[in-house]
């Protein structure tokens, strides 16, 4: 606990500074080709903590672009983080109403789904939701969540606006590979939409579109649907290959002097291995969508049993992204929860090194654990164990995540603003659902509970109570930075408690009904004699979702109203040390203009004994001259 409880040394006592920007490649300007225009001649550091650039030109950072230029195609990191995360949160709002309409039917089977005779014959009769249209719902639901919602929420929207500003670049090392990143995400979320305008409807094989519902359209209904499934993920597998190259090569190489890798902000280091998860998962979904777009529409029969095709074989491909796939929803919530933890609790993060090794762990486990989503396909027992355990293995390093984070609050002057009750919140519900992953885990159990509910509430309280609880902690800590406005902390906190308690209504339950044996893709419960004793549970498990879903218009309504009427936000309002505070709400177009900073120290020095305030920013000197940047070889 030393190292949580001041005073004690600083976490970069004896660190050597980076005085120079490895390969760092400013962009301070573009030319009407979009090529960068500044060039740096010479870098010298200032008294102040901070560097400057001279450049060929006097007006490098005027943003005289035109409005297409500078809010549609734009090559700034941070319109484009802007832009993921409007079109994020509109497949978000797309994703819950199709579950409303799912937890209709599942609580009300039966009766007209409110408002339901205003959709096509083909989705409802009379109003009531038809099987063909549930299938549809479940697969989009899941779809549009995973892939379209809260991937790029957390990667897309926070990996772009975040990653330069936190390491005192300019902007990505790839601009114009960064907008053709968001404008290829933005076809394929219209191609998957699209499905629900084709004659049989949208994808309908679930999220995981295991074969061969997926390869034969005579078993679904849905043919053209499913071809747009696989062509949309193809799409936007490259949208995510351009992201994940970009981050990484711009961690690499466009740290600012004295940015060394254990001075970097943990939802930078979680941002950077997710990236590289990534670059090596997305490929091989790419391949299998390929494969099975291959079997439906030329004739190919990779997945199609009676043809001597493998079903397996799916499962295997899907998995083997699926999993890292978990981690990239869930890894940079946990760097940025880790963030404003720290800032929260206004004490250094507990166990740095630790954390770090636990990102880079949970990154390099993931990819050993798929075959425990396959405990059930006549898998070798003795693979099953070695999957088991390897799974198991896991819960390590999230445990260190998780004891360091409680140790980080203890005995904190902790500050419960609207970041740190959803960061909070995000670590007791990451603990509930990895404690349930846990029992998963294990094969003996994990067979008993297998296509159950107890399988859809593991996942939303990992990815619900995980990941947006986190993107809610994150949207409301950056929103100032994002938007030069603070967003109504009233009614935020009212948003927060009601999403708390309606959220753990919905999904609670859930547990219990699928040790009941309530399977996970059923269309009417009340069809099954055991089930019909549980129904009122349903019941119970439907409003509370409505409930949950009517809360996030509170969400809805305080982000817009505040990025119009909302109080200007100071450059720090959260008195936090990292380099995106040292500048202006928003920050102008180059971040940091002509003053590159210098970090002497780590992002989480709170209570610092050497500062009269209770935080020391990265790129201040102590005063007297204490830990100024000290000469070392660039690129370290």
């Amino acid at each position: 606990m030393r190292g949580a409880v001041r005073p004690g040394p600083l976490q970069d006592a004896r660190r050597r500074d980076r005085p120079h920007a490895g390969r760092l490649r400013p962009l301070g300007g573009t030319s009407p080709l979009g090529r960068p225009t500044l060039k740096v001649s010479t870098m010298a550091t200032t008294a102040t903590g901070s560097s400057t650039y001279t450049h060929d030109h006097g007006h490098g950072h005027v943003d005289d672009r035109s409005f297409i230029r500078k809010y549609i195609f734009s090559t700034d990191h941070k319109i484009i983080g802007i832009q993921f995360l409007i079109m994020s949160l509109s497949f978000l709002l797309l994703g819950g109403t199709l579950a409303m309409v799912m937890r209709w039917q599942l609580g009300f089977p039966g009766k007209p789904l409110p408002g339901g005779t205003l959709l096509p014959d083909t989705y409802t009769s009379n109003g009531v939701v038809l099987p063909e249209f549930y299938n549809s719902a479940v697969t989009m639901h899941g779809t549009f969540m995973v892939f379209f919602a809260i991937m790029p929420l957390l990667v897309g929207v926070f990996g772009n606006y975040l990653i330069p500003l936190k390491i005192g670049a300019p902007d990505m090392a790839f601009p114009r590979i960064n907008m053709a990143s968001f404008w290829t995400a933005v076809p394929a979320g219209l191609l998957m939409l699209a499905g629900f305008f084709v004659e049989g409807g949208s994808a309908a094989a679930g999220w995981t579109s295991y074969a061969p519902l997926s390869a034969r359209s005579d078993l679904t209904g849905v043919h053209l649907g499913q071809i747009f499934w696989c062509l949309s993920l193809i799409i936007l597998g490259l949208s995510s290959i351009m992201g994940s190259f970009n981050y990484i090569t711009t961690v690499i190489n466009m740290r600012a002097p004295g940015m060394n890798w254990f001075r970097l902000p943990l939802s930078i280091w979680a941002l950077f291995v997710t990236a590289c998860l990534v670059l090596l998962a997305i490929p091989v979904l790419s391949g299998a969508a390929i494969l099975l777009l291959f079997d439906q529409t030329i004739g190919t029969h990779f997945f199609d049993p009676q043809a001597g095709g493998q079903p397996l074989l799916w499962q295997h491909l899907f998995w083997f992204f699926g999993h890292p796939e978990v981690y990239i929803l869930i890894l940079p919530g946990m760097g940025m929860v880790s963030d404003i933890i720290a800032n929260g609790a206004r004490k250094p993060i507990f166990g740095y090194t630790s954390m770090v090794l636990a990102i880079i762990a949970i990154g390099f486990l993931g990819w050993g654990v798929w075959g425990h989503h396959m405990f059930q396909s006549g898998m070798n027992p003795t693979l099953g164990t070695t999957f088991m355990i390897s799974t198991l293995l896991i819960a390590v390093p999230s445990a260190i995540k998780t004891f360091n984070w409680l140790g980080t609050i203890w005995e904190g002057n902790i500050t419960f603003h609207v970041p740190m009750l959803h960061a909070l919140a995000f670590v007791s519900m990451f603990v509930i659902g990895g404690l349930s992953g846990v029992f998963m885990a294990a094969s003996p159990f994990d067979i008993y509970i297998h296509d159950t509910y107890f399988i859809v509430a593991h996942l939303h309280y990992v990815l619900f109570g995980g990941s947006l609880f986190a993107i809610f902690a994150a949207v409301t800590y950056w929103y100032p930075k994002m938007f030069g406005r603070m967003m109504n902390p009233f009614w935020g906190k009212v948003h927060f408690w009601l999403t708390l308690v309606f959220y753990n209504c919905t999904f609670f339950p859930m547990h219990q009904l699928g040790l009941h044996g309530h399977m996970r893709r059923i269309y009417d419960p009340t069809q099954y004699a055991f089930l019909r004793e549980v129904q009122p549970v349903n019941v119970f498990i439907s409003i509370s979702a409505f409930c949950l879903f009517a809360t996030q218009f509170l969400f809805a309504a305080n982000f817009i109203l505040s990025w119009f009427k909302g109080e200007k936000a100071p450059m720090n309002p959260w008195l936090d040390n990292g380099l995106e505070w040292t500048v202006a709400s928003p920050p102008p177009h180059g971040n940091f203009g002509d003053v590159v900073p210098t970090v002497y120290r780590g992002p989480y020095e709170y209570s610092s004994p050497h500062s009269d305030q209770d935080y020391l920013p990265q790129n201040l000197p102590m005063p007297g001259g204490m830990g100024a940047a000290h000469p070392q070889p660039a690129g370290d």
